[in-house]
């Protein structure tokens, strides 16, 4: 990232972006994550609301530019685990994704929502 786009995205006291302090890709103080980030560390937002940004140049964005939010990691909470019967209905669930409805049987990979069927019901020509 050149300077002037270090400079245009450097705003510690929020008055440029939305009252949210800004900062450029990679110069965020410490003590604050993205969601990513706290997932990576076993912890959750917990509620509490950003408390700063961090904007960069990408032309994948709509108008150019993207954000992603940064919470305090000293105020998040560890994540949740899930209970069995949860899990029990995801792993219900994923199977259900990877079964085709044309032929029954249960493939690798989910079924996509494009064919509606598995691959070599649909004709790509691959064989179970």
């Amino acid at each position: 990232m050149s300077r002037r786009q270090r400079k245009v995205f450097y705003d510690p006291t929020g008055r440029k972006f939305g009252g949210l302090p800004t900062y450029p890709w990679r110069f965020a103080p410490d003590g604050l994550a993205t969601r990513r980030q706290l997932r990576a560390a076993g912890l959750r937002p917990g509620g509490q609301a950003p408390c700063a940004q961090v904007m960069w140049r990408s032309r994948r964005a709509a108008g150019g530019v993207a954000v992603a939010y940064l919470y305090d990691v000293a105020a998040a909470k560890p994540r949740r685990t899930p209970s069995t019967a949860q899990l029990q209905a995801l792993g219900k669930a994923m199977r259900a994704r990877r079964t085709c409805p044309d032929c029954g049987t249960e493939q690798s990979y989910c079924i996509p929502t494009r064919y509606g069927a598995c691959l070599p019901c649909h004709g790509w020509g691959l064989t179970a």
